[in-house]
């Protein structure tokens, strides 16, 4: 979900907005001080560029150990419907008014990279697909969560109807937002990752994501893209809007 609230602040000064940067990453879970970097590197923590490159290995680190640990048979809890937050939150780095429209009646999904199927999908193609529904934990890299319940088809199942090559290393998504992010095959294959088409028992709304959004309850939200125009299979790494800035790439939750 393309889920921070607003931009970053780019009239920020390396290597102070690098700092921020790193402990948005989740460093093994715990924060680093200034010396603790200076120490570790050895670069001087005045030097914008030095400090970049040591903030994106520890970043890459990150993720590797993040991988390692990840359990693809692992479940993320489920709730009763008692437990769902109302109103489920609305978040975009826009206002709920910006949110894209979408026209079902002309959408295609258009799919790419390491598929044996490359023909685009209709809505009504997708939604023949084998419905489930989860009740599961949203959880915001800014601090709050909400619980909500998502109805679609396991995102495997889609991955298979296509021939995808679950060898691969990425699963990326392209939306009607510009926002774009990517998975690790493993949490794609997961068995609670949804492609969802339904929110409590009801059409996607746009404010959630129309025409569909991936719900991923073993990672942060914003790796839960909304508004999914396009999937593509790749074994080259395709990064991230936020990702890119700095945030990082497995946030596993």
């Amino acid at each position: 979900m393309n889920e921070i609230s607003k931009k970053p602040d780019r009239s920020l000064v390396a290597p102070t907005r690098e700092i921020v940067k790193l402990e948005r990453r989740l460093f093994l879970k715990q924060g680093l001080s200034l010396g603790a970097l200076t120490m570790l590197s050895g670069c001087d923590i005045t030097d914008a560029e030095a400090v970049q490159k040591v903030l994106w290995r520890m970043s890459r680190f990150n993720d590797e150990v993040q991988a390692a640990i990840f359990d693809p048979n692992k479940l993320a809890p489920t709730y009763p419907e008692s437990a769902i937050t109302k109103p489920f939150p609305f978040n975009a780095f826009y206002g709920e008014a910006d949110a894209p429209r979408v026209d079902a009646a002309s959408y295609k999904l258009e799919l790419g990279g390491l598929v044996r199927e490359k023909a685009p999908w209709t809505l009504d193609r997708l939604y023949a697909l084998p419905e489930t529904s989860q009740i599961t934990r949203h959880i915001c890299v800014e601090g709050w969560s909400a619980i909500g319940k998502w109805g679609g088809v396991t995102f495997k199942t889609l991955l298979e109807r296509i021939g995808a090559d679950t060898s691969a290393k990425y699963v990326g998504f392209k939306c009607a937002d510009d926002y774009y992010t990517s998975i690790d095959m493993a949490t794609a294959l997961h068995p609670q990752t949804l492609l969802t088409f339904k929110f409590a028992d009801e059409l996607l709304p746009t404010r959630y994501g129309f025409p569909m959004k991936l719900r991923i309850p073993t990672k942060l939200g914003f790796k839960n893209p909304k508004h999914i125009m396009a999937i593509f299979v790749t074994n080259d790494y395709p990064g991230g809007y936020w990702e890119d800035q700095g945030y990082n790439w497995f946030s596993g939750s």
